[in-house]
């Protein structure tokens, strides 16, 4: 794979830098999934301190800046107002 490379230090050196980076990247994969999975998790996420009001499909909540968002519902998963996932279009995601 690093045939390029002949010192073997540099190969593992640059091998472990490849393996940290998959690691932090399924980190925050998996931190997103959990986020998205409720409301209450979302509301974490995004700093809220305050639920000002709520239903099974949105939410509105004061953040620690004193910034006021709405969570909405999407296909079971929760996002910021305005901030579908890429690719969604209606009721339909492509590439989800």
């Amino acid at each position: 794979m690093f045939g390029w490379v002949k010192n073997k230090t540099v190969k593992i050196l640059i091998s472990v830098i490849i393996l940290f980076v998959i690691i932090l990247g399924l980190i925050q994969l998996l931190s997103l999934r959990k986020a998205h999975s409720t409301f209450e998790n979302y509301y974490a996420f995004r700093g809220c301190n305050q639920i000002l009001n709520k239903t099974s499909d949105h939410g509105t909540c004061k953040t620690n800046t004193g910034q006021t968002i709405k969570i909405v519902k999407y296909n079971n998963k929760w996002y910021l107002d305005g901030d579908l996932p890429w690719g969604c279009l209606g009721k339909v995601c492509f590439g989800w």
